[in-house]
């Protein structure tokens, strides 16, 4: 349990930094894992990464030791166990506005008695042939995130804060701006006020603040917050920076 993403996580001095990935490129996240990131968010809410893809890119980053977490598309149970069941060691659960839709979403990662997930004999456990120390284990270590991206969410953060087995408040920058009426901009006072709001509350409850940047100012703004897992942009914005920068030189 000592050397669990879980429990590194919840022991963090410093800040954790990872990175997201959107293009299901299994090159791109092999040239990228020996980067330095301590961990990966592998998108499944708005990238195209199939099921045998996503299987594949957590044993990948298994075999690497920087940890796989999942953006599951929903707070559906269907695809927490989908993500965990393929070899994720954590999931992130967009557009949690209420502790009770947080509490479902520990739930749906956590085995019986803490929760409902359902066994399988998948590559999380060596396709059945690790299943009894994974199911000793799992619990325990099952990182589970959810996202801090709404107005509601924001009224409610201190009750998600406080609900047993959520391990980090993720701060989706872009629709807490978009929620909050100021469209793209990030730096608005309201937004970093937002912001310190999620980091306050999971302080307060012992948990983990997040949040992805997309600049060296945002890294930087989100360490002064109190941030301490920030994702630092993108595989495909680190493609798209790169060949902007050959063609501007």
């Amino acid at each position: 349990m000592s050397d669990t993403p879980r429990e590194r996580l919840r022991t963090l001095s410093a800040p954790s930094f990872g990175t997201w990935v959107s293009a299901s490129s299994l090159v791109n996240l092999d040239a990228l894992r020996a980067a330095g990131f301590d961990w990966f968010m592998i998108d499944t809410e708005h990238a195209q990464v199939n099921p045998e893809t996503l299987a594949a890119m957590t044993a990948l980053l298994n075999a690497s030791g920087a940890a796989p977490y999942v953006r599951v598309g929903d707070i559906d149970q269907y695809l927490v166990k989908q993500a965990l069941d393929a070899g994720a060691r954590g999931i992130l659960v967009p557009l949690v506005n209420t502790s009770d839709q947080a509490r479902r979403a520990v739930s749906y990662a956590k085995y019986p008695p803490i929760g409902v997930r359902g066994i399988a004999a998948a590559a999380a456990s060596r396709y059945g042939k690790e299943l009894g120390p994974y199911l000793r284990t799992a619990n325990g270590a099952t990182v589970v995130g959810v996202q801090i991206e709404t107005e509601e969410a924001l009224r409610n953060v201190d009750a998600i804060a406080s609900v047993d087995g959520v391990d980090l408040l993720f701060v989706g920058p872009q629709d807490l701006t978009l929620s909050l009426g100021l469209l793209d901009d990030r730096t608005h006072p309201r937004v970093r006020a937002a912001m310190r709001t999620v980091v306050e509350a999971a302080r307060a409850h012992g948990k983990v603040a997040g949040t992805l940047v997309v600049t060296p100012e945002e890294k930087h703004a989100a360490v002064d917050l109190g941030f301490r897992f920030i994702s630092l942009a993108s595989d495909v914005r680190f493609l798209l920076q790169g060949a902007a920068h050959y063609l501007s030189s």
